[in-house]
């Protein structure tokens, strides 16, 4: 019987931080996983490395979901990030193992495909709303089908979600950028900009928006209903996801579409805010709730509700974690949509995918497993470099939600 003999972490910045986790069996079979957790990455490292390293040693590979059981149950302080995060890059490691010993991708695993490929929306952004409706006919020049749009209040010296230069990475200064946000100014200003979007272009393509978890339960409602004519694909995180009876006030005004969850950690985060069609797309990631075993829970939970997926997919997260959800993409029948971003130069050179983009979706090669490789000694050359994301204050000061 092949065991776990070696399971290695590994933290590196080659164009941003990721935590890397490689097992290898006893006959020699690698699988990866990615264990990033932006502004904690080490946070994770060590729960891998001090925490479930030591535990996997000598098990048997095969056995994903008892080991999956045996990290949560066993940790007796459940869920929360840092540990969902480490649980995550085991499982999917150990996928990607069962995925190469079996000489299969691991969509074939998880009972095929359920269609050809996975749309994906782009990020659309600018300091006012020219630079906006151009980034916007940047990425429909590109075959886009889904664009999310962001721009910058006027008069307000940050605004989270719009991209500096050709990078789009909000952790990206040692220390946390304090960044002042005016809800008023926004409830005025965003309604008009993604009006000017739909004048422009039509409604021949998605348009989604993210409010960043900026506004109370009445404020998203109007917000939703002032929005309701452009209709959105959805408005994300239209409020904070703990208080999650704050959707029913928001679902009573308005049929904008929601979405949240991507800093939901569980199917029990989740539960009530599905069960209760709260949401409409549920923005879990594989890399952050519990990896491939329990993100197929949380789907095939939401498919009952007629809750679609649409998961989290920035660059914060590794070409592991994005070829992950792709292959859980293929496969769940309640797909909706899969946030992407295209990874910088040093950080394919130090993973090498066969994830492609074509006319705005995402497909998979069939390589076996999750068909991604680790150069280690390309990520030497990227030391861990410390980053942040930033922190919103009002104007008076205080510190605001994000």
């Amino acid at each position: 019987m092949s065991t776990i003999e070696r399971a290695e972490v590994f933290v590196a910045s080659p164009g941003r931080n990721f935590v890397t986790l490689r097992i290898t069996t006893s006959d020699g079979v690698t699988g990866l996983g990615d264990a990033t957790l932006n502004g904690r990455e080490l946070a994770v490292a060590s729960y891998l490395k001090d925490h479930l390293v030591p535990l996997l040693i000598g098990r048997d590979p095969a056995r994903i979901e008892d080991i999956w059981q045996y990290l949560y149950k066993g940790a007796y302080w459940r869920r929360g990030p840092v540990t969902m995060t480490a649980i995550a890059a085991v499982d999917m490691a150990l996928w990607d193992i069962k995925g190469k010993v079996a000489n299969l991708p691991v969509y074939q695993l998880l009972g095929g495909r359920s269609r050809e490929g996975v749309m994906v929306y782009s990020h659309a952004s600018g300091t006012d709303v020219p630079s906006l409706l151009d980034d916007v006919a940047r990425f429909r020049d590109l075959g886009y089908q889904a664009i999310r749009a962001q721009a910058a209040v006027p008069g307000i010296g940050g605004s989270y979600g719009v991209r500096k230069g050709v990078v789009y990475e909000p952790a990206s200064t040692s220390l946390p950028d304090e960044q002042p946000w005016s809800t008023e100014a926004y409830l005025d200003f965003a309604p008009t900009y993604l009006t000017q979007v739909r004048e422009k272009f039509g409604f021949g393509f998605h348009l989604l928006h993210d409010v960043h978890h900026r506004l109370t339960p009445i404020e998203a409602a109007r917000f939703g209903k002032a929005v309701e004519d452009v209709r959105l694909f959805w408005m994300e995180d239209p409020t904070p996801a703990e208080n999650q009876d704050a959707f029913r006030l928001i679902r009573q005004h308005t049929t904008t579409p929601i979405a949240t969850g991507e800093i939901l950690n569980s199917i029990w985060d989740v539960k009530d805010l599905i069960t209760g069609q709260l949401i409409d797309y549920v923005r879990t990631t594989v890399t952050h709730a519990g990896g491939i075993t329990h993100l197929r829970r949380i789907f095939d939970l939401a498919a009952l509700y007629q809750v679609r997926t649409g998961s989290h997919g920035a660059t914060d997260l590794s070409p592991v974690s994005l070829a992950a959800a792709v292959h859980v993409d293929l496969t769940v029948p309640n797909f909706g949509i899969q946030e992407y971003m295209p990874h910088v130069a040093e950080t394919m050179e130090v993973f090498r995918t066969g994830v492609t983009l074509e006319k705005g979706m995402l497909n998979l090669s069939d390589a076996p497993g999750l068909g991604v490789e680790y150069d280690e000694k390309a990520a030497e050359r990227y030391p861990y470099d410390p980053k942040y994301l930033p922190v919103a204050r009002r104007l008076d000061g205080s510190v605001h939600d994000w």
